[in-house]
């Protein structure tokens, strides 16, 4: 009898630490659900490159979509021209003069909101992808097949994908705004990193 009686008491100071240890998951979780909210940034935009931009000091990126790289070049005709900086003038011709409406809870790695945003009753991030000005990076597929069919914006031309010159060009990686990518994110802004 007495090898059941300590047996029992194990079991019941088990079930207590893994009580202890589940409620203090949980107390984490709901003390980090802050990070986790809603924001929704509106005013004017500062454009950084063809994918982020700045509004009241909140840098943001544009959820789905991987515009060229501010210095990345494509070549047409022979020639290369300055492709990420004509995403960057086709975000800013967007944006100029209208307020921009953000709205994201996720973060990425570097901080930055990735969010959806509109100017002028135009969602930004579809139509970058749309015009030609950015490939789908989680999102916006079918806009991207359709850019490329009637070779709009780096479609008419030879490029690599943003993701690939960064690579290639010793630039710092990010994580595809897909299911994967999201999971990450939220467990990186869960416990604080």
């Amino acid at each position: 009898m007495p090898a059941k009686r300590r047996r029992g008491r194990f079991a019941r100071v088990t079930d207590a630490l893994l009580t202890v240890a589940v409620l203090g998951l949980l107390f984490l979780v709901v003390a980090r659900l802050e990070r986790l909210s809603v924001v929704n940034p509106l005013g004017v935009a500062r454009v950084a490159d063809g994918d982020s931009l700045e509004i009241a000091g909140e840098r943001i990126r544009l959820r789905g979509i991987d515009a060229p790289e501010l210095n990345q070049k494509c070549r047409r005709d022979g020639s290369d021209f300055p492709c990420g900086r004509q995403a960057a003038e086709a975000l800013k011709a967007l944006t100029e003069q209208r307020d921009v409406s953000c709205r994201g809870w996720e973060r990425d790695r570097y901080g930055r909101l990735l969010a959806i945003c509109s100017a002028g009753g135009v969602e930004l991030n579809k139509r970058q992808v749309t015009d030609g000005w950015a490939v789908a990076y989680g999102g916006y597929e079918t806009e991207e097949r359709t850019a490329r069919a009637e070779g709009r914006g780096i479609w008419s031309s030879d490029f690599e994908r943003p993701s690939q010159w960064r690579a290639t060009h010793g630039e710092l990686s990010e994580s595809p705004h897909d299911l994967s990518g999201m999971i990450g994110n939220w467990l990186r802004q869960l416990v604080g990193g």
